[in-house]
């Protein structure tokens, strides 16, 4: 049994429903990414897990979600309380807007084992900087008093990594981590992610629209398009033999080195809107290979979530031609 088991999960917001039937696992020491566009519904499946739903209007309508054997959709809310920080963890897209302005970096920190763990200041303050430290910021004891404003994007995001990591927790969720920050300071914040996986033993869901990344440090792989979940298998596959063609126009927007002037590939259209879901497979608006079949039937999510699993009509073909 994986840590975390999402099945068959759907959603409802003032009558409409951005999940269908979502279902994914990810276990100890390994790195689940969910990808898709923006609006594909990565950061409310995010938001379910989380217990967070009720804060925007939303309630899960279907499905299952287990941690470590508990059914949390049958949650109480101060049951989940005791989950949500000390257990699972949650580290938001945009480090600029995570942090209280008037509270040092440290405090905010210090509060999560404080209010998880038991400890006092003193325990807590010395928690903190051993976690800033392994998170390489320099001078850790000195910024531990710093405010946000006088730290960079990068350090603010690290601070953030801390405050999940402060209650040990055995999963966290990331949702976009390194949006807000440049291409070199991504790159070390997904590297000590990864570290912190391998290091702890931590389960990872690696929240992005980027397949360079997924590329780069996950295990496996889920491809969320328009609420639903394309297709998910371990990484290796996915690149190697993906199947559905949203899977492959996604690995076809990734630039290489060498590739001829205007050669980089785009897909077509856009994600479509919660309200304006078109009958059948959610994608077939913008399918090149799409069929009269395409328009009128939902294809179903073959496979499990541990292996490969893939919803299109003519995944067989696609798997041959891509």
């Amino acid at each position: 049994m994986a840590l975390l088991e999402v099945n068959d999960l759907s959603i409802a917001i003032s009558g409409l429903k951005p999940l269908d039937g979502i279902s994914f696992a990810v276990d100890k020491s390994e790195i689940l990414g969910l990808v898709g566009e923006s609006g594909s519904g990565k950061s409310l499946t995010a938001l379910s897990v989380m217990g967070l739903l009720p804060l925007i209007g939303g309630r899960i309508q279907r499905g299952s979600i287990r941690f470590d054997g508990t059914e949390l959709t049958r949650l109480a809310e101060p049951q989940y309380r005791k989950l949500r920080g000390r257990r699972i963890a949650f580290i938001t897209q945009n480090p600029m807007t995570s942090l209280d302005p008037v509270m040092r970096v440290g405090a905010q920190i210090d509060q999560v084992s404080r209010l998880h763990l038991g400890l006092d200041a003193e325990a807590a303050r010395a928690r903190s900087i051993a976690l800033m430290e392994r998170l390489r910021i320099p001078e850790a004891a000195m910024l531990h008093h710093h405010y946000p404003h006088q730290l960079s994007g990068g350090m603010k995001q690290r601070i953030v990594i801390a405050m999940a990591l402060a209650a040990d927790p055995d999963l966290i969720i990331a949702d976009e981590p390194t949006t807000a920050l440049d291409v070199t300071i991504q790159a070390q914040i997904v590297g000590l992610l990864g570290e912190l996986v391998r290091d702890r033993g931590l389960a990872l869901i690696l929240i992005t629209h980027d397949m360079s990344v997924v590329a780069q440090s996950c295990d496996r792989v889920s491809v969320l398009y328009a609420g639903r979940v394309a297709e998910s298998n371990d990484v290796r596959s996915i690149f190697a033999t993906p199947r559905h063609p949203y899977t492959q126009a996604l690995i076809g927007c990734i630039p290489r080195d060498g590739m001829p002037a205007g050669s980089l590939a785009g897909i077509p259209g856009t994600v479509p809107s919660v309200g304006h879901y078109p009958s059948g497979c959610r994608f077939h608006p913008r399918c090149a290979r799409k069929e009269a079949t395409c328009a009128t039937t939902v294809p179903s999510l073959d496979g499990s979530p541990k292996g490969g699993a893939v919803a299109c009509h003519f995944s067989d073909a696609g798997a041959a031609h891509g």
